[in-house]
């Protein structure tokens, strides 16, 4: 398995370049960005502008390892707003544009959502009506994944939706798409289950994994602590992963970053994932 790091885990307002470099420095393989509403990758930047961006990691050494974005919380397909649903649609299409121009074999994509906690005012979407507006919706955009030859990787998030492994892989095969699949965020599950028992009912739905960690005891957002430092048994999930032959990135995503001396995470993070995929000698 190859070892990335999530845009999101640099202290705010570093550039792509410096992620880039911050990434090489600490060690990394490659490193996931992510699609923003505007800024150097964005739903402005030509499609020049994501050449250049290729071109940059291609000239530095390092992979880019996929490609996120967080619009669907602003813009989610499950909306009972059709104009939100259509323009959610139109991020997944641009996203997956850019990720065939950025040379990336997947795009991480939320779902929708029937309730979100942390964010104030969030529609609550009935289960029945989110899981229909979803099913249609990527369903749809499964074709534009195939012709892009970039898979969609839905990502377990804390959306109310899609609870279990089991519903996941029944709403995965239901698309029925080789080009739609599961992006498995490790620390995510941890709340309320075992990302260990989620990886074999997966399996090889699973398109790229999010490393995080949580410590149950803390609850809520504050539970999300430092590789290492919470519940995830990462020696089974290490050995889950193989037991499927996964042997794409683990992309670390550290959220929220450090408060001060935020670029020390790039490092230790790295550091706790050679440790994780054996790479240190004191696995």
């Amino acid at each position: 398995m190859k070892k990335g790091i999530n845009a999101w885990s640099f202290p705010a307002g570093t550039g792509i370049e410096e992620s880039m470099d911050l990434a090489l420095a600490a060690g990394f393989d490659g490193i996931e960005l992510a699609l923003e509403e505007n800024g150097p990758l964005s739903l402005e930047s030509t499609d020049r502008d994501i050449i250049g961006i290729r071109k940059l990691a291609e000239d530095k050494g390092i992979e880019l390892a996929s490609l996120a974005s967080g619009l669907y919380w602003s813009y989610p397909i499950t909306s009972s707003d059709a104009a939100v649903r259509t323009k959610s649609a139109d991020i997944v299409k641009r996203q997956l544009e850019c990720a065939e121009l950025l040379g990336v074999d997947t795009i991480l994509v939320v779902p929708g959502a029937v309730g979100v906690d942390f964010i104030p005012d969030a529609e609550a979407v009935p289960y029945d009506k989110a899981y229909e507006r979803a099913l249609e919706g990527l369903s749809r955009l499964a074709k534009d994944a195939e012709a892009a030859k970039v898979a969609i990787g839905i990502e377990n998030v804390w959306n109310k939706f899609l609870l279990s492994p089991l519903e996941l892989r029944g709403f995965i095969d239901e698309i029925g798409s080789d080009y739609v699949g599961s992006y498995f965020d490790v620390g995510n599950v941890v709340h309320s289950g075992y990302p260990e028992h989620w990886i074999p009912i997966l399996g090889s739905r699973i398109k790229k994994v999010h490393f995080k960690d949580y410590r149950r005891q803390a609850g809520g957002l504050h539970g999300f602590v430092d590789l290492l430092a919470g519940d995830v048994d990462y020696p089974a999930v290490v050995g889950a992963l193989r037991a499927i032959g996964y042997d794409s990135f683990v992309t670390a995503e550290m959220i929220p970053p450090y408060t001060h001396h935020g670029s020390q995470i790039i490092f230790n993070t790295s550091a706790a994932m050679d440790a994780i995929l054996g790479r240190s000698g004191r696995a």
